[in-house]
C-alpha cells in the first residue's frame, strides 16, 4: 500500500505537467549596473501560475501551454517590466530592468539574501549535473528550525533517533555518514561517534545546508548514507546589528516546579573548572557535593549579530560578519526502563526519572574578501561550547541485586562539556577564462570532558522506610572522569579547466583534478574511583538526597568506605591516529544540449592506528590497518525539458570503523557495557540512484528517487554471548543491502494576490525503504580469533536505526504588508515507522522503537521592519515513545516515556 501511494503520487505529478507545452527563454539585465546580468529576478506570466526565477547569470526558462501571454519581470528596487509574448512566434527575450532610484546598497542586500532562498536553491538543484538536495536559511526560518540536526531531519530519507544525536540517511546511521563545514571536515565531539552532534550548529550560522546522498570524487570516500555540508553565512549587507531575546519551557519540567533537581558542579552557563582531585586515593578530596540542587525550569536565549561591508579600491569588497549567542533549556521525562529474558522474566525493571539542563554558547566570525571577480578569500572561525547536565533516578528491581529488600535505587549524575574550535582559510581564483584554482585549509580541535560522573546504588526497605548502600561489585558506587581531545588538520586543492565552447560561448565541460588530505589524532583517557563499602557502612541508613552525610572525609578516616582505582591513579587510555591522503579527477561534460555526464575517480591511502592501555590489557597494545581504495563514480543527467530532469548516479565507497570501536576500552552505563573490537575492519559500499525531478515554478519541485546500496562486510553493534552481555562492534556478515524510494513535492497551493506576498505553500516528502543483512556467527568468531562469540538464533536482520517509512509534511502561510511588516505561520508534521534499535541474543528478541509522529506550529512575525516576535509550539501531540523487546512470547515494553510539549517565544530587533 505504501508503494502504491508513491506510484500514485508519481503518476499524478507526471499527468499534471506532461501536457504539450512551450518553453519561453531569456535573460534579465541590470540597466543600473552596466547591463550586467541580474540574478534572481522574478519572471511571471500574468494571470497564470507559470513563472521562474532568473539564475545567477540572469537566465530564465518558463514552461507553459501554447498561447498569448503578458510577461511580467520584477525585482526589488526596479520598475516592473511587462511585455506581450505569443508562443507561435518563439524568440529569446532580453529584458533590461530600470532602477527606481533605489540606492545600490539596497540592491546588493536583496541579491545576496536571496541566494539562500528556496527558489534560488531549487534553481541550483535543477541546473546541477549531480544529484543534490539543499535546505536554505529561508526555509529553515519558515519551519522554525533552530539547529542543523532538526534541519536535515526535515529532508526526504533522513531521520533523527529519539533521545540521541544520531542522524540516519536512508536507514544508515552515524558510521555511514560524514559532516563538513564549507567542504572541510569537522571533528566529532563524542568518543563513540564519527560525526559531530549537528544539534551544536545553530541555524543562525547557516547560509544553507547541502545533503549529498550520492558520492562524488571530490568528497571523502568514507561514504555510505550521505554527506551533510554546512555552508556558513557570507554576509554582504551594508551593515547589520541585531539583538534577540527569548524564553522556552518544557511542559514536563514546568510540572516539576521546585522539585526539579540537578547535580552540583558546572555553572549555569555550561562550564566546569574541576577535574580529578589531588590525592584521590588517600582521602575524600572530591570537590562537588552529592546533594542535588534546585534549578529553574524555564530556559532562555540571548543573541547578537553584527555585520559590515567595506569597499576596498575599485573592485574589492570586504564583508565581515559575527554572531554570539547563548541558549539553555530544561527537560524532564519519566517512564519505564527494563529488560527481560527470553521467557519474559524481568532482569532489570526500573521506573526512570531524567532531569536535564542543556546549554549552547556559540561565537562565529567570518571575513570574506572579494578582491575582484576573479579572486576571493575567506576566513571562518567558529567556537561552540555545549553542555548537558543530567540527573537520572532508577527505582525498581535488578536480578543481580536480589535480596530481602523491597526495591533498588540507582542515582547517576552526569555532566558533559564539549568545546569545538574551527579555523578555516579558503580561496577561489580564476586564473584566466578557462583555468581556476580552489583551495582550503583548516585546523580544528575539540575537547569533550565528562568530569566527576557520580553513581550510587541503594536498597530500600518499605517496612522501616529506610535506605542502605548496595554493593555487589566494587563499581556499584563510583565517581568517573573522562576526557577526549581531538585535533585535525585538513587541506583541499582543486584545479578546474573548462573544455570547449558551444554556440553561445559557454563551456561544454570541465576537468577537475585535486588533492584532499586529513591528519587526525585523538587522545582519550578515563579513570574511575570505586568506593568499597565496609560491613558497617553497608548497614548505615542513608538519605538518597543527602549522600554527603556518608561520603565524607570523616567516614573515610573511620573506615566505613575505601577508594580504589584501576592501576592506581594512572588512567585508562587509548590514542588514535588516522592519516588519509587522496587524489581525484573529475570530468563534467555536456554530450548534447540535453545529455550531460560526470565521471570521477578517487584514490585514497588510509592509515589508522589505535593504541590502548585499559583494565582488559594492562600492558599497552596497538592495532593498525592500511588500505588503498580506488573509488569510481558516475552521474548522468538528461533534460527532458527546461524544467524536467532524469538522473542516474553510481559509485563505490567504503566505511571505516572508528577509534573507540577498535580500542579494548570498557564504557559502563547503568544498563549496558560497551567494549571495542580490535579486529574490526572497513566495509565496502556499492551505490545506485535513479531520480526524476520537475520544477513547475521557481519555488516548486516534484521528484521521485529510487535507490539501492549493496554493502560488503557491514559493521553492526551487537550483544556478545557473555556473563555480562557486553556490547561490541563486528563485521556481522558477508553482505547487506538497502533499497527504497523517495517522493518529494513543494507546491504553491494558493496566491491570494492583493499586491504584496499573500500565499499558501505546502510540502511533503515520503521515503519507503527496506534493509537486510546476513548475520553469520561463525564469521564473527573466526575473524576475531574467538574473542567474540554470539548466540543469535537468526541468520538475517534489518539494519539498526532504519524505518520502513519516513514522512515530513508542512503547510505555510506567508503574508507581507507595506513597510516591512510580515507574517509566516507553519504547521509541520514528522513521522517515522517502527525501527530496529538493537539485535537480541539468546532468544531475547530484538529491541524495536515503535513508530511515532511529532506536530509543530511556528509563527514568525515582523510587526515593524525592525522588530519581530516569534512563537513556536513543538511536539504538540506529545506522543509516547515506546521501545519494545520483541520476544517470541510477545512484545514487552523496554522503555516508555513522554517528552512533553515545548513552547518558546522570542523577540528580535534589527538596528
Amino acid at each position: 500500500m505504501k508503494l502504491n501511494f508513491l506510484a500514485a503520487a508519481f503518476l499524478f505529478g507526471v499527468a499534471t505537467y506532461a501536457q504539450e507545452h512551450q518553453t519561453i527563454k531569456g535573460h534579465i539585465y541590470d540597466s543600473a549596473n552596466n547591463n550586467d546580468p541580474l540574478p534572481y529576478a522574478t519572471v511571471m506570466l500574468q494571470n497564470t501560475d507559470w513563472g521562474a526565477e532568473a539564475d545567477e547569470n540572469g537566465y530564465f526558462e518558463i514552461e507553459c501551454n501554447q498561447g498569448s501571454y503578458l510577461i511580467e519581470a520584477s525585482y526589488t528596487g526596479y520598475q516592473t517590466f511587462v511585455m506581450p509574448y505569443n508562443t507561435n512566434n518563439p524568440q529569446d527575450i532580453s529584458i533590461n530592468l530600470v532602477s527606481e532610484n533605489a540606492n545600490l546598497e539596497e540592491v546588493v542586500i536583496t541579491v545576496n539574501n536571496r541566494k539562500s532562498s528556496e527558489s534560488a536553491l531549487l534553481n541550483e538543484q535543477r541546473k546541477s549535473l549531480e544529484i543534490k538536495q539543499q535546505i536554505g536559511a529561508q526555509e529553515l526560518s519558515r519551519k522554525g528550525v533552530s539547529d542543523v540536526a532538526a534541519a536535515v531531519a526535515k529532508t526526504s530519507g533522513i531521520s533523527k533517533q529519539e533521545g540521541s544525536n544520531n542522524v540516519y540517511v536512508r536507514g544508515l546511521g552515524d558510521r555511514y555518514n560524514s559532516t563538513t563545514l564549507n567542504g572541510l571536515p569537522v571533528p566529532s565531539n563524542d568518543p563513540e561517534k564519527k560525526n559531530i552532534n549537528l544539534e551544536l550548529f545553530s541555524t543562525d550560522l547557516v547560509e544553507y545546508i547541502s545533503i549529498d546522498k550520492t558520492f562524488s570524487s571530490r568528497n571523502t570516500g568514507d561514504f555510505g548514507g550521505g554527506n551533510v555540508d554546512i555552508l556558513s553565512k557570507d554576509f554582504r549587507d551594508s551593515g547589520l546589528f541585531e539583538i534577540e531575546l527569548g524564553a522556552k519551557i518544557n511542559t514536563n519540567a514546568a510540572k516539576k516546579g521546585s522539585d526539579f533537581l540537578l547535580p552540583e558542579g558546572p555553572s549555569m552557563m555550561g562550564y566546569a573548572s574541576y577535574g580529578v582531585p589531588n590525592n584521590p586515593l588517600k582521602g575524600f578530596n572530591f570537590e562537588n557535593s552529592l546533594q542535588p540542587k534546585k534549578a529553574g525550569s524555564v530556559g532562555g536565549n540571548f543573541g547578537l549579530k553584527a555585520g559590515k561591508s567595506f569597499n576596498i579600491g575599485a573592485t574589492g569588497k570586504l564583508n565581515l560578519f559575527g554572531t554570539a549567542s547563548f541558549d539553555n533549556g530544561f527537560v524532564y521525562r519519566e517512564g519505564l526502563n527494563q529488560s527481560v529474558n527470553a521467557q519474559g522474566a524481568k532482569l532489570k525493571s526500573f521506573q526512570q526519572q531524567k532531569f536535564t539542563h542543556t546549554t549552547n554558547t556559540t561565537g562565529m566570525f567570518n571575513a570574506n574578501y572579494h578582491v575582484n571577480d576573479n579572486h576571493k578569500l575567506a576566513y571562518n572561525f567558529l567556537y561552540i561550547n555545549s553542555s548537558d547536565l543530567s540527573r537520572d533516578i532508577y527505582n525498581g528491581s535488578d536480578r543481580d541485586f536480589e535480596g530481602d529488600h523491597d526495591s533498588v535505587l540507582v542515582q547517576r549524575g552526569t555532566f558533559i562539556q564539549n568545546t569545538v574550535l574551527i579555523n578555516q582559510l579558503l580561496g577561489n581564483h580564476s586564473l584566466n577564462e578557462k583555468l581556476g584554482v580552489d583551495w582550503a585549509v583548516s585546523y580544528n580541535t575539540i575537547e569533550s570532558d565528562m568530569p566527576d560522573r557520580t553513581q550510587n546504588k541503594m536498597f530500600y526497605w518499605n517496612d522501616i522506610d529506610s535506605y542502605n548502600l548496595a554493593q555487589r561489585t566494587i563499581t556499584d558506587n563510583h565517581r568517573y572522569f573522562q576526557k577526549l581531545t581531538e585535533d585535525e588538520i585538513a587541506a583541499n586543492l582543486a584545479l578546474n579547466y573548462k573544455l570547449g565552447t558551444d554556440e553561445n560561448g559557454e563551456a561544454k565541460g570541465k576537468v577537475t583534478v585535486g588533492y584532499n588530505g586529513r591528519v587526525k589524532k585523538r587522545d582519550f583517557e578515563a579513570i574511575q574511583f570505586n568506593f568499597r563499602i565496609s560491613g558497617d557502612g553497608l548497614a548505615t541508613p542513608i538519605n538518597p538526597n543527602n549522600l554527603d552525610s556518608f561520603f565524607n572525609q570523616q567516614n573515610y578516616t573511620d573506615g566505613l568506605f575505601g577508594i580504589e582505582a584501576f592501576a592506581g591513579t594512572t588512567p585508562q587510555t587509548y590514542t588514535g591516529e588516522q592519516n588519509i591522503h587522496a587524489g581525484f579527477a573529475n570530468l563534467e561534460y555536456r554530450l548534447t544540449d540535453k545529455f550531460s555526464a560526470v565521471v570521477g575517480l578517487r584514490y585514497e591511502k588510509i592509515d589508522q592506528t589505535v593504541e590502548w592501555r585499559t583494565q582488559l590489557d594492562a600492558e599497552r597494545k596497538s592495532n593498525e590497518f592500511k588500505r588503498n581504495e580506488f573509488l569510481p563514480n558516475l552521474s548522468l543527467k538528461y533534460e527532458l525539458s527546461g524544467t524536467q530532469n532524469l538522473r542516474l548516479a553510481a559509485s563505490k565507497t567504503y566505511t571505516l570503523p572508528q577509534f573507540k570501536e577498535r580500542a579494548r576500552f570498557i564504557y559502563e552505563d547503568v544498563t549496558e557495557i560497551k567494549v571495542g573490537n580490535p579486529y574490526l575492519y572497513p566495509s565496502q559500499n556499492y551505490n545506485l540512484d535513479l531520480k526524476w525531478e520537475l520544477f513547475p515554478m521557481n519555488d516548486e519541485v516534484i521528484s521521485v528517487t529510487a535507490f539501492g546500496k549493496y554493502i560488503q562486510d557491514p559493521i553492526n553493534e551487537i550483544t556478545m554471548a557473555s556473563s555480562t552481555n557486553d556490547i561490541t562492534w563486528v563485521n556481522i556478515g558477508d553482505k547487506g543491502y538497502v533499497y527504497g524510494a523517495e517522493f518529494e513535492i513543494k507546491k504553491r497551493i494558493a496566491d491570494f494576490g492583493s499586491g504584496n506576498t499573500n500565499k499558501l505553500f505546502a510540502g511533503l516528502n515520503v521515503s519507503y525503504m527496506q534493509t537486510d543483512q546476513e548475520v553469520d556467527r561463525e564469521k564473527i568468531q573466526r575473524e576475531t580469533n574467538g574473542l567474540i562469540n554470539t548466540n543469535f538464533d537468526f541468520d538475517r536482520s534489518s539494519f539498526t536505526g532504519a524505518s520502513d517509512l519516513l514522512l515530513n509534511a508542512d503547510v505555510s502561510y506567508l503574508k507581507e504588508w507595506n513597510e516591512g511588516r510580515e507574517l509566516t505561520a507553519t504547521l509541520a508534521y514528522t513521522h517515522y515507522s517502527d525501527r530496529l534499535y538493537a539485535l537480541g541474543v539468546e532468544k531475547k528478541g530484538n529491541l524495536v522503537d515503535k513508530g511515532m509522529g511529532s506536530l509543530d506550529f511556528i509563527l514568525k512575525t515582523k510587526i515593524h521592519k525592525n522588530f519581530g516576535i516569534d512563537f513556536a509550539a513543538r511536539n504538540i501531540l506529545n506522543p509516547e515513545f515506546r521501545r519494545i523487546q520483541d520476544n517470541a512470547t510477545g512484545p514487552v515494553n523496554a522503555v516508555t516515556y513522554k517528552r512533553g510539549a515545548f513552547f518558546s517565544v522570542g523577540a528580535k530587533y534589527t538596528f
